[in-house]
């Protein structure tokens, strides 16, 4: 099934969130019948019903339903296609039933790729995806003219499908939940930044998730480029079996193809050595985000855009909100926000960027991450560590046996804000970089760096 058969069809999407709305928008505009499921019977159909009518006008003819609550067996008699939001396993028993039947089980990547127009810039990875995909957009607002930045980043893809052109560009976020649901999605450029254990909750093995996170590039062909990661062994293997024209990174040694650091210079070497900026010119700070510089470098140049404008866009990038936010200095006690390391190896690279004794907060929701390498990351810089949520005494195990026994409990959020400042000196630092997720007290990772910066500033 292609988006041009989806007129008068029966098309179930799963899950209503904001990826589920804007996937309703769409379909109605493509004249399908739409049932928009979600299991949490406490949500207000009319409101979701009004969300969904006020994206894309629907064509004529086209009809809305909303089900909530008990999946009804019935449905699966009755639909043509499945569009699944990222936060739904496809795993689930209904879903398994689907595919069963041969109900095909789209994305909502694929379906705004099926139904946009333009070129697809896709950047997945672990980590820096946010950042890297920004920047990568902030460098092709300043060369190109229509250009979208969407997925993973917060703003669905299929909320912009209709509106793109031919000669758009658009740059996507991609989560390993989202790249397991494509079919044809094809990026002209893709990107994996790093693969590290992440989401092994959902994706039950470290295999499956590094499964996921390839299909990025398994649609290119030798007219596309992926651009990889040449210091991560799992990514310079995933290199040599491609069919696109691959094209590596590298923060630790020179390549004879690629982009990589030399005596604190980036240099792009392609048929031509061509230096791009020093790092102390960027005002985003740590290798990890030098990495993040390179790879977007590296796919706007692949992409044809002007190296002058790309230096130009990496000198005025001044980073991604939550990332190692620089907040504010209180009492002589530097605050960072870096809700967004909602793993253990993003919350390394917050420590690693600190420069001062840190009273660090962790802990949330458990996603079976393990925690040791994070510990052990703290290398004399962490002087006390703050835990709350569901996993706060599997972190202060895993510290213990590690060594390391600064170790302060907190119920509440506020509780944990107020234990670091009572133990923060002037010259030290407070960062919030919990290495998990925040869902059981907030709804993502945003709400709860904000609430971070809400308690900093009240001090």
């Amino acid at each position: 099934m292609d988006i041009r058969e989806l007129n008068g069809k029966t098309v179930l999407v799963f899950g209503s969130g904001i990826s589920g709305e804007a996937a309703g928008s769409l379909l109605l505009a493509e004249g399908a019948e739409v049932v928009i499921y979600d299991g949490n019977e406490k949500l207000d159909a009319a409101k979701i019903g009004e969300k969904v009518l006020g994206g894309a006008a629907p064509a004529e003819g086209a009809e809305l339903r909303i089900v909530l609550g008990e999946f009804p067996e019935e449905l699966l008699e009755r639909i043509d296609l499945t569009v699944i939001s990222p936060g739904v396993p496809t795993d689930l028993p209904v879903v398994e039933k689907m595919k069963e039947k041969g109900i095909p089980v789209w994305g909502e990547i694929e379906l705004a790729y099926q139904a946009g127009k333009g070129e697809v810039l896709a950047v997945t990875g672990t980590n820096g995806k946010t950042t890297t995909t920004t920047l990568l957009g902030e460098i092709m607002k300043n060369a190109r003219e229509s250009v979208f930045v969407v997925g993973n980043i917060g703003n669905p893809y299929t909320s912009i499908a209709l509106e793109t052109r031919e000669d758009s560009v658009i740059v996507a976020e991609m989560s390993s939940f989202q790249l397991e649901t494509v079919h044809t999605f094809c990026p002209k450029v893709s990107a994996v930044l790093n693969i590290t254990p992440d989401h092994l909750n959902r994706h039950h093995t470290m295999e499956a998730y590094i499964a996921a996170k390839k299909r990025i590039a398994e649609n290119q062909t030798a007219d596309e480029i992926c651009v990889l990661n040449y210091e991560d062994e799992v990514l310079r293997e995933f290199g040599e079996n491609l069919k696109a024209q691959v094209l590596y990174f590298s923060s630790r040694r020179k390549l004879e193809r690629g982009v990589y650091l030399e005596d604190g210079m980036i240099i792009c070497q392609m048929d031509e050595k061509v230096p791009v900026c020093r790092t102390d010119e960027l005002q985003i700070l740590g290798t990890h985000n030098y990495e993040n510089a390179m790879a977007a470098a590296a796919m706007a140049y692949a992409y044809g855009v002007p190296m002058e404008t790309i230096r130009k866009t990496l000198r005025e990038f001044k980073g991604v909100e939550h990332r190692i936010e620089f907040v504010a200095e209180k009492n002589g006690v530097a605050y960072y926000n870096d809700s967004k390391g909602t793993n253990p190896d993003a919350a390394i690279r917050g420590i690693q960027a600190m420069n001062r004794p840190t009273v660090l907060i962790g802990g949330g929701y458990d996603k079976d991450s393990s925690y040791d390498e994070w510990i052990q990351a703290f290398d004399g810089k962490v002087k006390k560590l703050v835990l709350l949520g569901a996993t706060r005494e599997k972190i202060a195990e895993c510290a213990e046996k590690n060594g390391f026994h600064e170790i302060v409990m907190a119920d509440s959020f506020e509780e944990a804000f107020e234990k670091c400042v009572e133990s923060a000196q002037p010259g030290d630092a407070v960062l919030l970089s919990p290495a998990c997720a925040s869902w059981g007290m907030f709804k993502n990772y945003e709400e709860r760096g904000d609430k971070f910066k809400e308690l900093v500033k009240q001090l």
